[in-house]
């Protein structure tokens, strides 16, 4: 989960490298560092803290000595923001770690899972180390090999270093991304991927590495996939990719579809204020396109046959955080419209339960990066028991949808802040698109029907703009609320997933506590957490075709408010009723119930980030936390 940028051409790299590092902050920001390949010299620095820090350190030095790391001439760099596995986020665990040659410099993202035989061994041979991390070990065995090349002969090259690079990575186990550079070969950086995201950008006499595309949007929008246990070697001039035992490869090219201003704040405080602004264009392209001539659903890459979905007599929805949020609203309208069994899992524990799978169940993943490691080794599972796997993600050519049988993009653009937004909402949007998909395909669900959904999820956008339009009371409600010591959520049916969402927003970004309850769940235990005064937020559905549910959610209501409780409702436009029960309404435009969360949420996305800023936190970059989860 942390950020990495590798550069090689004719410009001076650190600029470039900086300012990659700054778009890759959000998956860790523990530590940041870089090393620059300047003539024949290695030159490196690190801090731990944000970025702005070795930024700062930069700023001090001189900025027109080569040695200083300022504007110089060194035209070859890779740089790293960190957030730590192994080894607390300190300036000597801080990446880039440099062999004991000082030649070699490497920055990592993953876990080197047999990282205490190989430092045992390197200690055995005399090593001396500096930090606590995995990543010493793979600086020094690159360097050896290197070593041991020079002394069969071989001279100096960037091929040279392709292969140490091989040779280290089959000694390797467990999940990496590698990047290297070496004093003895200026030029050319090497990089390596297993289970963790690698993506190369092609450049006009230069070429660049990263762990996302939006490190380098600004120089390039031609980009290449790379596949699993690959070697990629960069100059400003050519770009190699072979496997890990040296056989040529190939990586898939395609081509970046969003511009450098998608990953900027454009004027707002905050990215996640911004992402939250940007939900109704987000919810329209994950739409766009998706309805044929012929009233079908259409996937970005099906494998599967549909025959093979008519098989299918279970599913299980597999996904971490936001995205299980989101599953389990699914589950409500996927068994609806299919009539499926539908069961929605923890990716941490899915594998572990030893779930009953075969070949006709289908496994839904969801992943906003493609590269969540929970998630991966939920689907690998799957695999493995023959079931057949369906991703939704928003990251085009990660990993998740390359080792799944069909995929559907939600096409969300860059989401920058930790806490997610977007990706909800159109994870959720894609969840509705593979429901409609089944039940079509099997024939439960007529064209016209389905087209009639359609419409209905096309009307969002423009309900949502409609929301956010006037949502300025929430954010009032909100500073009014900083002082509280707790927070509880309260809903029913796809009310309960958005209540369980909005406690884990707030959670994320202000660090109260926060709870998400079952409405009907309260008589059992929850109501005792009820003070005189303890905020309550409601999540009311829709009286029009749900009136009992709603109902009793109004009687929930009344129970918290008898007990002292400050209610804050979320009621449709036109709800009266709530109105004797509730401190605070905020309405939200009228929408069919099980589509309803795709409004409900983002008041609470709005109410967490402004509460957060009124409790003077970073709601970007919230503590302990990273945008992209890459290990387990």
């Amino acid at each position: 989960m942390c950020g990495i940028v590798g550069y090689a051409g004719a410009r001076p790299a650190l600029g470039i490298v900086l300012d990659g590092l700054r778009r890759l902050e959000y998956r860790g920001y523990d530590s940041a560092g870089v090393a620059i390949v300047c003539g024949d010299e290695l030159l490196t620095e690190k801090k731990a803290g944000k970025l702005a820090n070795l930024e700062k350190i930069l700023a001090e030095r001189d900025a027109a000595d080569c040695d200083a790391l300022g504007i110089g001439d060194g035209t070859t760099g890779i740089g790293h923001t960190r957030w730590a596995t192994h080894g607390g986020p300190t300036d000597r665990n801080a990446h880039p770690h440099v062999a004991r040659d000082g030649r070699v410099a490497v920055i990592h993202n993953g876990i080197i899972e047999n990282f205490a035989r190989l430092r045992a061994e390197l200690e055995a041979d005399g090593v001396q180390f500096t930090s606590d991390t995995d990543t010493e070990c793979a600086a020094h065995l690159i360097s050896i090999a290197l070593g041991q090349l020079r002394a069969a002969g071989h001279a100096d090259s960037p091929q040279l270093l392709a292969e140490a690079m091989r040779q280290v990575c089959q000694r390797l186990e467990g999940a990496f991304t590698l990047l290297a550079v070496d004093a003895g070969v200026p030029g050319a950086v090497v990089g390596a991927r297993r289970n963790s995201p690698l993506v190369v950008g092609r450049g006009q006499g230069e070429n660049y590495l990263a762990s996302d595309v939006s490190a380098f949007i600004e120089h390039t929008r031609d980009a290449v996939e790379l596949g699993q246990d690959q070697i990629v070697l960069i100059t400003g001039d050519s770009i190699e990719i072979t496997d890990f035992d040296g056989n040529p490869a190939a990586g898939k090219d395609f081509h970046i579809d969003w511009d450098a201003s998608a990953a900027e704040k454009g004027g707002y405080d905050w990215f996640m204020l911004k992402e939250i602004e940007e939900q109704p264009q987000a919810i329209a392209d994950t739409l766009l396109g998706r309805l044929t001539e012929t009233g079908e659903i259409a996937l970005d890459e099906v494998r599967l046959s549909d025959q093979d979905l008519r098989d299918v007599d279970k599913i299980f929805i597999v996904a971490c955080g936001t995205a299980y949020h989101s599953g389990m609203v699914a589950k409500y309208a996927i068994e609806h419209w299919t009539r499926i069994p539908c069961e929605v899992e923890l990716a941490s524990e899915f594998r572990y339960r030893d779930p009953v799978l075969d070949r006709s169940t289908l496994v839904v993943v969801i992943s906003q990066s493609g590269e969540t490691m929970d998630t991966l080794m939920a689907l690998r599972h799957a695999k493995e028991q023959k079931a057949r796997v369906l991703a939704i993600c928003n990251t085009n050519g990660s990993t998740i949808p390359r080792e799944s049988d069909a995929v559907l993009y939600t096409h969300g653009g860059p989401e920058i802040a930790v806490a997610s937004t977007k990706a909800f909402l159109t994870q959720l949007v894609a969840c509705y698109l593979i429901g409609l998909h089944l039940a079509q395909v099997r024939g439960i669900k007529f064209a016209d029907e389905v087209a009639a959904v359609v419409d209905q999820l096309q009307e969002v956008p423009d309900k949502l703009r409609e929301l956010l339009g006037r949502i300025e009371p929430v954010r009032e409600l909100a500073r009014d609320l900083k002082t509280a010591p707790t927070v509880l959520f309260i809903g029913r049916h796809v009310g309960y997933p958005v209540a369980l969402e909005g406690a884990l927003k707030l959670k994320e970004l202000a660090y109260m506590h926060a709870e998400g309850f079952a409405a009907g769940e309260l008589k059992h235990g929850p109501i005792a957490l009820i003070d005189q005064g303890t905020p309550v937020v409601c999540v009311v559905p829709s009286p029009a075709g749900r009136g009992m549910l709603h109902d009793k959610v109004v009687s929930n209501i009344q129970e918290v408010r008898a007990r002292g409780a400050r209610t804050i409702v979320i009621a449709e436009e036109g709800d009266e009723a709530v109105l004797p029960y509730a401190d605070h309404v905020i309405y939200v435009p009228r929408t069919p119930t099980l589509l309803a969360p795709l409004l409900t949420t983002v008041p609470l996305q709005v109410l967490a980030a402004e509460i957060a800023a009124a409790r003077g936190h970073d709601v970007d970059q919230p503590r302990n936390l990273a945008k992209s989860v890459t290990v387990e």
